[in-house]
């Protein structure tokens, strides 16, 4: 049985895994129940070159029994799917009262929105992005340092679910007891079409820091 074989095999005892298999034109989302079935997850050309990855690792769309993640279990090509939510007309107006963004694009019937209808504030779907990827995985994360190169590629309408999509590229050292590890963060929609993506840079501490005693 090959890797590929023993893997797809595995996922079907799981109702909740999915495997990600990559194409030369798309990358698609293959249903664990029944690999026929397929839903397209990303046709966004990618930021950059990224470090080819096993097509074969199965995403986790539900954290594992003992969720923390450390540096030693982390590896380049990793992947995660978040559960997904729905954007509501009520969390785009909490989020313009919070951050004093009433620009019309996101209200008033969409009056202003070149889509005839508003859309939902682009920062309010990175800040959705970022708090779906807290499980998925929930590593020990010790520092937050920076988001990079992002972009909006395509609007999210009130009633949209979006889903998030984390995937590590680079892994580097950061001192004895850390690493510096950048995902690829994507916000999709119901359709897995990205609206939204970039990278987010952060320090996660190893079992060993993980271990240490407070004084």
């Amino acid at each position: 049985m090959t890797e590929s074989t023993a893997n797809e095999t595995d996922a079907k005892t799981d109702p909740h895994a999915a495997i990600f298999r990559i194409t030369s034109e798309q990358t698609e989302l293959v249903s664990a129940e029944d690999p026929q079935t397929t839903h397209l997850v990303s046709t966004a050309t990618p930021l950059e070159a990224l470090p080819p990855a096993d097509s074969t690792r199965p995403a986790n769309p539900t954290p594992p029994a003992d969720p923390t993640l450390y540096a030693e279990d982390l590896a380049v090509g990793d992947v995660w799917l978040t559960e997904s939510r729905e954007i509501t007309d009520g969390d785009v107006q909490a989020f313009a009262d919070l951050t004093g963004d009433h620009t019309p694009l996101h209200g008033d019937q969409g009056s202003a929105s070149p889509y005839g209808k508003p859309i939902a504030h682009g920062l309010l779907g990175l800040s959705v992005l970022a708090g779906l990827g807290t499980n998925y995985p929930k590593a020990s994360t010790l520092a937050f340092v920076s988001v990079e190169d992002w972009r909006f590629v395509a609007p999210v309408f009130f009633g949209d679910r979006v889903q998030g999509r984390n995937e590590i590229v680079q892994i580097e050292p950061h001192g004895r007891r850390a690493v510096k590890v950048r995902w690829l963060r994507q916000l999709l929609d119901e359709t897995g079409r990205v609206t939204q993506e970039g990278y987010f840079v952060t320090l996660v501490g190893s079992k060993a820091r993980g271990r240490k005693k407070p004084r």
